[in-house]
């Protein structure tokens, strides 16, 4: 099935006399007739639903949506899209280990990375995401086990070259893990690139409406834990977990070793699940997904054009214009499209861009981005105001940057406040 009808149809399967929409089904526990039968499940644990930090019926249904929208063999919803990433890693890592990373991330996982995953023993090397494929070899150590990036960077917008990435993963025998938020399965799948894991802040556009927060993690079930440097990188795989009754993954899972080890290892002892009136409300953004990002493309698109036209900006990155330097990557990977999000600078830096930003009247002024409603943010003193101005430029972020996110609205009201806002700047 196309995306259209998996956002409508999949996850959910309604038998004879169910309820036509997914239910919420609010509740922690679940019964059986036996102990045996509470035993064959712990065995077996994608059978059926144990507890609620594990599994519930109304988040398992998302859960199987995503994975199905991505191509992925399942996926692990989670209580942020920070908790997403966070968990992603902690599968794979442990003290001692390191990651390799792309710089042009959400200062939000930069510190994730370079902060609190350094106080877990595991270090965080930062790369250019332009960096060639032999810069990329050089920055690998003998620890390192996964490779991290952003489909699109937020705010940045650079666009990741994800087969680049992936291939220099696989030459050192780790998978690498892509941040898809921002384009969603809509505009790009990147398992079809050779990603193996993707995350989402489910909290922006899979949600769409701004009521709830959450994440997901999806296992393409394309790594192979099984050959002989996985097994000696990776054991936790192959060998039995002292900790859940001697499983080996890779043998009781097969292809979705990752992802149910993720679960029955870090959700069981973190317990960072969403509720299941929150995957509820996700889902009812889910549904309306694959008829939304193209709006927020062609909104954005036509700011973008009116930003870049304008004699009192500096500069405009947006990967859908032509003349952007992301455009053949977003060529490649989003089918030229850059979905909604615009990163521009106002000549006269930070003052007059705060000045812009407080004469907006349509768009909120507001700590968020991929909602249905226009909201404008400046990264350096908001979302990324934990940063150095090293990592600032690193991530490629101007202290004047302005990150504008487009909303649902009539194109010519957005446009018409954009330029109020302009002709109050001096």
């Amino acid at each position: 099935m196309k995306d259209e009808t998996l956002c409508l149809h999949a996850g959910y399967e309604p038998k004879n006399g169910e309820p036509g929409v997914m239910p919420i089904v609010q509740s922690t526990t679940y019964r059986f007739d036996s102990t045996e039968r509470i035993g064959e499940i712990f065995d077996h644990p994608t059978e059926a639903c144990i507890y609620s930090r594990f599994a519930n019926p109304t988040v398992d249904a998302v859960e199987k949506k995503i994975a199905a929208l991505e191509g992925g063999v399942g996926a692990m919803c989670t209580s942020s899209g920070q908790a997403a990433n966070l968990l992603s890693v902690l599968n794979l890592c442990q003290a001692g280990d390191s990651i390799l990373c792309s710089s042009a991330i959400y200062g939000g996982t930069i510190n994730l990375f370079a902060v609190t995953l350094q106080r877990f023993g595991i270090e965080c090397i930062f790369v250019a995401p332009d960096a060639t494929e032999a810069e990329l070899d050089g920055a690998f150590r003998e620890n390192t086990k996964c490779v991290f990036g952003e489909t699109i960077a937020n705010p940045a917008l650079v666009v990741c070259d994800i087969e680049k990435f992936a291939k220099v993963a696989h030459k050192h025998g780790v998978p690498f893990l892509i941040d898809n938020t921002f384009a969603t399965p809509v505009l790009c799948k990147p398992f079809a690139f050779g990603a193996d894991i993707v995350t989402h802040s489910t909290t922006k556009y899979m949600d769409g409406h701004a009521v709830q927060g959450g994440g997901v993690i999806v296992d393409s079930g394309n790594f192979d834990w099984t050959t002989a440097e996985a097994r000696k990188k990776f054991p936790d795989f192959t060998q039995p977990d002292k900790s859940y009754h001697g499983t080996v993954y890779t043998e009781e899972f097969g292809k979705a070793a990752y992802i149910v080890k993720a679960r029955m290892q870090l959700m069981r002892d973190f317990g960072a699940y969403p509720a299941a009136h929150s995957a509820f409300l996700l889902n009812l953004g889910l549904e309306s997904l694959a008829v939304r990002m193209p709006r927020y493309c062609e909104n954005a698109q036509a700011v973008a054009e009116l930003l870049a036209a304008s004699d009192k900006v500096e500069s405009v990155s947006y990967p859908g214009l032509a003349g952007d330097s992301q455009h053949a990557l977003a060529e490649k990977y989003l089918g030229g499209r850059g979905s909604g999000v615009i990163s521009f600078v106002i000549k006269g830096g930070k003052p007059r861009a705060v000045q812009f930003m407080d004469g907006l009247g349509l768009a909120c002024n507001e700590v968020h981005v991929a909602d249905i409603r226009s909201c404008v943010l400046h990264p350096a003193s908001e979302t990324h105001r934990q940063l150095t101005d090293e990592q600032l430029a690193a991530a490629g972020i101007n202290p004047g940057l302005i990150r504008f996110s487009c909303g649902l609205e009539n194109i010519e009201d957005i446009k018409a406040d954009i330029e109020q806002a302009l002709a109050n700047v001096h």
